[in-house]
């Protein structure tokens, strides 16, 4: 049987548009927009450009907005002003803006919550005299760069990360997402290249998951038992691709099970290449084995709408049709339950409203020289 152009577009129709419910939250579809850094926020206070920009998104259909990452309220948390931050009485007044914004178009909203740990170099970020921190002092390439933290750092840093939930769901968000991924400092503490501690924080892979499944507590008590945790992570660091938490199924469920049990409703498990096997005899990527290993919810994202693995299967590389029937395949088993988009959403803001429709043949291929235009 020959497979048309027109079969998939409706069958991505059909697969995309069911909707998924996260604790006490239901999603109207499978779609949600991944969150990407844009530093459009001058003293880390979101605008009305920020409130426009994840509403226009919303209203072509996006199911649920994934914001962009925001310093939690510790000093050491960020490194650039223009970051937005979820603290202070004028930031978290221009976040209630975007998400009123959001839902007045449709959607649903959860704010990524970030420390980006000994990624941020001492003297910078909107508090220059805080000192970068880590679990081990050390940088993700090993080179010493700032300070170990101390049992009082990662208490504060923990309370930052509760008082940030608690504030979101006050001023209206759905959910939030914590973000443990990349090489920051929630991923700094998970993986042994940068966690050398030899107190109840490091050794083991389950005491290296200590620190992240203490936030995700203090998360779970600050909120209302309906309210979505979601926790993103990752095998790769942003100066370090071929890094990995875990070289087995095994060693990954090590890892997980205590983030899982301290409270987490869904996981967002980012690859760069989202049809990657993620361990060598199954073909289940990082989100499937993280289904599978939890029962929870999973997000899976990499890649998806980017040109030759997408867009361009419904333009007549007959080799490239396979990878959308693929992700639908995986979706329709339920291997994962969510397919984040990142920068084709970017590039075309009303790229699930034509995915949703069958509009295939309308998408904008993504160009990163355009995208200082686009909003």
């Amino acid at each position: 049987m020959t497979v048309t152009i027109a079969d998939s577009a409706s069958r991505a129709a059909d697969v995309l548009s069911r909707p998924v419910t996260i604790n006490g939250l239901t999603v109207p579809n499978r779609i949600a927009m991944a969150p990407m850094t844009r530093m459009f926020s001058p003293n880390g206070i979101p605008g009305e450009d920020v409130a426009s920009y994840y509403a226009r998104r919303a209203a072509a259909g996006v199911g649920l907005i994934i914001t962009e990452g925001t310093y939690v309220g510790h000093p050491s948390a960020g490194g650039s002003s223009r970051v937005p931050r979820f603290h202070g009485e004028e930031q978290l007044a221009g976040w209630a803006k975007v998400a009123e914004a959001v839902h007045e178009a449709g959607g649903r909203i959860v704010p990524q919550l970030w420390h980006i740990g000994m990624v941020r170099q001492e003297g910078q970020g909107p508090f220059p005299e805080a000192p970068a921190v880590g679990p081990s002092g050390l940088r993700i390439d090993g080179t010493e760069g700032g300070r170990t933290m101390t049992k009082t750092d990662i208490d504060d840093v923990i309370a930052a990360f509760a008082e940030a939930a608690a504030a979101a769901e006050r001023i209206g968000f759905d959910g939030v997402e914590l973000h443990g991924a990349h090489g920051y400092l929630i991923d700094q503490f998970l993986w042994s290249g940068t966690n050398r501690r030899t107190d109840a924080y490091g050794g083991d892979p389950v005491a290296r998951a200590t620190f992240a499944a203490e936030i995700v507590a203090a998360v779970r008590e600050a909120v209302s038992p309906g309210f979505p945790v979601i926790f993103r992570y990752s095998q790769w660091k942003q100066e370090a691709y071929d890094a990995r938490l875990a070289e087995t199924p095994e060693e990954l469920e090590a890892i997980l099970a205590p983030i899982s049990a301290a409270g987490v409703d869904a996981f967002h498990a980012s690859q760069r290449r989202y049809w990657v096997p993620e361990f060598e005899g199954a073909d289940l990527n990082l989100a499937g084995w993280t289904k599978k290993l939890t029962g929870k919810p999973a997000i899976t994202v990499g890649s998806v709408g980017l040109d030759g693995e997408f867009i361009e299967a419904f333009q007549g590389a007959g080799a490239a049709l396979g990878s959308i029937d693929n992700l639908l395949d995986r979706l329709e088993r339920d291997e994962f339950d969510v397919v984040a988009v990142g920068r084709a959403l970017l590039q075309d803001p009303n790229w699930a409203a034509k995915v949703l429709s069958g509009r295939f043949d309308e998408l904008t291929p993504y160009d990163a020289a355009s995208l200082k235009t686009l909003s």
